[in-house]
């Protein structure tokens, strides 16, 4: 049996780019013959794939570091170098990618949704890049940008619309066995679920999915027991059926268990106002009708079904109500997304002034900056733009008065203010 692994860490780095080449062809009349020197390949990016066949992060236990290709150096003749391949990482469906301050920057929520982790570096220009009429034989070449490793952290949170929650052998497994196709583990001993198991409900004409939430104990909300790691599953459910065993087969108090998962429920996150339907389980044993008239008594206005597993009845009651139930709730969303800012170069030391009408921003930063545009590529213009603003350049001159349409000078480049 695989081991359930939900939660791990990993470090992965993009490719380095490429360097320039400097190099001259030889040709009559032509000073050093010529500067034909290519650019360097792009360095290959992280790729995030969501795999609805993965159902565990356990490869990541395997291996921890991933490493994208770099990319080439160029050659003479006006060669590029050849980009990085992309490294291809598949997750599980429901799988969240932390960055090391805890910001969400990945939520893989779809099978078969791509995202780009981190970028590969830009490979460096050759000297062809640089030829002009008063520097007609360059002899320098931009090197590829060199890419740093970064540390992320995976979760995995089952992506179910209705999740089984409740103490361990109240039956939550034996529930999900009759009412779909799914095979859950089940014995009678406590701690049986060690992984969320899946199964889908065809009720009606409409499809729902089902997950058997491992069984909670008292503080899980503190980590106790599997407490967190349980919890986290059942963070995007719509619906909880709050299984309970009306009976007290374990000598336990059904009011008591029901009180104290929701205890734990309320104490994590936002999970207290999470929509849900009590399964009064094992009514098919002596003491339950007594307990379930108790429960009703004290919980008069919240809906309960009572319902034996182990005999097959009452489900169609449940399953009822919990398709008319859902029809009413919004779908689960995806967590919101922060941009992993991994291809920021430093552009600290930089000043801005005005000058007549324009607005000057000068300093070897920017002149680093500049060096690593290719004006001639709309996805590197586009880079040049959202770095001028993600380093707040852009704030800078908003700040020194610049407004739409006032002219900006960075080096030997003049370009529109637009805010």
């Amino acid at each position: 049996m695989a081991l359930f692994v939900d939660h791990a860490p990993f470090t992965a780095k993009a490719g380095n780019g490429g360097n320039g080449c400097v190099s001259f062809h030889r040709e009559k009349f032509v000073l050093n013959g010529g500067p034909d020197g290519g650019d360097g390949g792009h360095g290959g990016s992280i790729v995030l794939l969501a795999d609805g066949n993965m159902h565990t992060l356990l490869d990541f236990r395997m291996k921890a570091k991933y490493w994208a290709q770099n990319g080439e150096d160029g050659r003479g003749g006006r060669c590029s170098g050849r980009n990085g391949e992309d490294m291809i990482i598949k997750v599980p469906v429901g799988t969240v990618v932390r960055g090391e301050n805890g910001q969400i920057v990945a939520d893989m929520f779809e099978d078969g949704q791509q995202r780009v982790l981190l970028h590969g570096g830009r490979g460096g220009w050759g000297n062809a890049h640089f030829a002009t009429p008063t520097r007609q034989a360059p002899n320098f070449a931009k090197p590829g940008v060199v890419t740093q490793p970064f540390k992320f952290t995976l979760e995995l949170k089952t992506i179910a619309d209705v999740g089984l929650v409740g103490f361990p052998n109240v039956g939550k497994s034996t529930i999900l066995s009759v009412v779909t196709r799914a095979q859950p583990k089940i014995a009678n001993y406590h701690f049986t679920t060690l992984t969320p198991n899946l199964g889908i409900v065809r009720r009606h004409g409409l499809d729902f999915v089902m997950a058997d939430i491992p069984g909670l104990v008292e503080g899980a909300s503190d980590g106790a027991g599997l407490g967190h790691d349980f919890l986290r599953h059942v963070e995007r459910t719509r619906l909880l059926i709050h299984v309970v065993d009306m009976a007290g087969s374990e000598g336990r108090d059904p009011i008591a268990d029901y009180e104290a998962i929701n205890l734990e429920l309320e104490r994590y996150g936002d999970l207290k106002n999470r929509p849900q339907i009590v399964a009064a389980n094992k009514m098919d044993l002596p003491d339950g009708p007594e307990y379930l008239e108790l429960f009703r008594e004290k919980y008069p206005d919240v809906p309960v079904f009572a319902v034996s597993a182990a005999t097959r009845q009452g489900f169609d009651e449940l399953l009822d109500a919990v398709a008319r139930k859902l029809s009413e709730l919004p779908p689960v969303t995806p967590y919101e997304q922060e941009e992993f800012l991994d291809d920021l170069p430093d552009l600290s030391g930089y000043t801005v002034r005005k000058d007549g009408g324009v607005y000057l921003v000068e300093g070897a930063a920017m002149e680093r900056l500049l060096g690593s545009v290719n004006f001639e590529d709309t996805d590197s213009m586009k880079w040049f733009h959202l770095t001028l603003r993600r380093t707040g350049v852009i704030d800078a001159l908003r700040k020194a008065g610049a407004g739409e349409g006032d002219t900006v000078q960075i080096e030997d480049m003049q370009f529109d203010f637009i805010d």
